[in-house]
This record gives structure tokens, sequence and C-alpha cells, in this order.
């Protein structure tokens, strides 16, 4: 599978696409606002505040989770310019995502982006902002040296560059699971190993020394990688444990970590304590959709689409099972790094 030609989410504006279903990474986003606050403060009091700076937002996706982010980011380091009573920079804002990605959609939004940016600047003095889109892999250079202050990735870095050698043979199971043999899971790991170190020493090539990053990813709390939720399809993604992505970091070099936290979310963003089963088969319903949104491109490409009518359906219905028995949650870890001077 050639990662780089079929991993996007669904774009437009549709009822399956992306932008209609991402409220789950929006409130992880939400949730790690305080982490990305506390890393642009470190920023702007620890480095000699530029006149231009540079912000890349990794895996950006599209919909209104993009634009918030770059809104966010903006309006804080404002804040902290204006605490030390220095002018707003110009900002230089990189949105990155693989080639498929709907970046037309997020082009069509910016001007109501430069528009609350406006909004939200009563003193009306800061500096402008430009604002790119960039394709590509960010397993590999994408900007130029030094060019980069801060970088943002959420929701990304569990995709891998490609599906591990050596797993396609393997048939029974979409991804790791109980049954599959060790060879699997020792493959995983070493192209996330692989992957991740690729990413840092990249980055670190394209940031400013004493530049900062936060960087949120599907993870899991035990050492056990299994998953037993799907079946028959190689996946090219893993979910690292907190201790191996700190093995890698420490290995690589180029960063000093910061702050690294987990927390959990529940499979429905909007799922509350006491929910009866109707609330349950409508959370399976929004889960199912944020999931074919997410996953789709990749299964039309070794399924075919006449069948994604079906495996959602069935998805569904397996979802209305799992939530009604169990309590069901993603572990995240966010990791908050200086780029070593």
């Amino acid at each position: 599978m050639e990662v780089v030609e079929v991993l996007h989410m669904n774009g437009g504006i549709g009822e399956t696409s992306y932008a209609c279903n991402s409220s789950l990474q929006g409130k992880v986003i939400s949730m790690t606002k305080p982490i990305t606050a506390e890393a642009i403060f470190n920023l702007c009091s620890t480095t000699t505040l530029p006149k231009s700076l540079g912000i890349a937002d990794l895996g950006c996706a599209s919909g209104p989770n993009t634009l918030s982010v770059v809104s966010d980011l903006i309006n804080l380091i404002r804040t902290k310019y204006g605490e030390t009573g220095c002018p707003s920079p110009e900002f230089k804002v990189f949105l990155n995502d693989l080639p498929g990605n709907d970046f037309n959609t997020i082009f069509r939004s910016l001007p109501d982006l430069y528009k609350k940016l406006r909004q939200d600047d009563p003193g009306k003095d800061s500096g402008p902002c430009f604002i790119f889109g960039v394709p590509g892999s960010f397993y590999g250079r994408l900007f130029p040296s030094q060019s980069l202050h801060f970088v943002h990735s959420s929701y990304s870095l569990h995709y891998l560059s490609r599906v591990p050698e050596g797993v396609e043979g393997i048939k029974g199971n979409i991804y790791m699971a109980k049954t599959s043999p060790p060879s699997i899971f020792k493959a995983y790991l070493e192209q996330f190993e692989r992957d991740f170190s690729v990413f840092l020493k990249s980055c670190s090539e394209e940031m400013v020394p004493g530049g900062r990053m936060i960087l949120t990813l599907l993870s899991r709390r035990s050492q056990d990688p299994s998953s037993k939720e799907l079946d028959t399809f190689n996946l090219p993604t893993y979910t690292p444990s907190p201790s191996e992505i700190k093995t890698v970091i420490g290995r690589e070099g180029s960063f000093n970590i910061d702050k690294l936290e987990t927390f959990e979310i529940n499979w429905n963003p909007e799922d509350k304590p006491g929910n009866d089963k109707s609330d349950k088969l409508r959370g399976a319903n929004i889960v199912a959709k944020y999931m074919r949104a997410v996953a789709e491109p990749l299964l039309v490409d070794h399924f075919g689409e006449a069948l994604m009518e079906e495996v959602f359906w069935r998805y569904r219905e397996i979802l209305t099972n799992c939530m009604s028995k169990e309590e069901t949650k993603y572990t995240n870890v966010i990791v908050s790094m200086t780029r070593r001077k």
C-alpha cells in the first residue's frame, strides 16, 4: 500500500465528510489547549521575540478544527507579545497534510478566518498573517532550515509511512491481534520507531533552536499493543505507549521533553454518564460516522467502494453492542517538547 497516495480523510462538507464528523478530534484539541498555551508562553518568554514567526500544523486535515487551531495559536501569541509590550509579529502559517487532503475546502474558508482574526484583534495592530498549504509527508523534510518556531500536530502521528514489511501475507487480522505472531508486533513497533525518528530529525532541522512542538496522538496505557476490534486488513497505524515515545525521543536526541501526559476520551465525544439505550444507539452512529470519515479512503482502496455501506452498517451494529456493555474510551498522549540549542 502506498500510504502517501491513499491516506486522507473524506473531503468536502457532505454527510460522510471529515469536516462534518470530526467532533472527537475537536474535543481532543480543546482538552489539550492548556498545555499548548503553556508551550506558547514559554516560547515567547525564553527566546528573542522574532518579528516574523513560523507555525506549522502537521496533519491538518480540513474542516472547522483546522482553522480553529490556527486561530487559537495566533491569539495565544498575540496575547503573550502584548504582555511583553512588543508589537505582534507577522505570522507564516503552514498547513500540512498528504496530497490527497481536501486543501480546497480549507482555502475556501480562509476569508472567514481572516475576518475572525481581525475581530479578535482589539487594537488592530497585529502583524499580517500569511497561510500556506504544504502537501507532503512529514516523514521527511517539508520546510526550509530553521524556519519554524512552533509545530503542532494532533491525531496524525499514529499513522505510519507504510504498512510494515513482512505483514502483508499474514491473513486473518486487520491489525495486531491477540492471535498475531510476535513478528507482527515487532514489525509494527520497528516501523513506528523508524518513522518517528525520521519525523523528529526532519523537524529538528526545520525548527529554530528553542522552538516548541506539541504532539497529540492515540496511545495505549498497557505494553500490549494488540487490537481486538478489526479483521482482515493491515492498517498503517500504531498506537505507541508513553515509554515507547520517550525512548525514541531520547534516542534521536534533538528535543527535550517538557511534559508528557496521557488522558482518555469517550469513543462518543457527546457521551454522558447515565445515557440510556437510545443514547447508546445514537452514540454508535456518531462513532461509525467519524470512523468512516477517517478510514473510508483506505478501505475503498483495498476493498472497493461498493462494499462501504454494508461495511459501516455492520460496524455500527458491532459498536452498538460493544458500547452498551462496556465503557469505551480512547487513550491519548500529549508531548510538549523544546528543540535543543
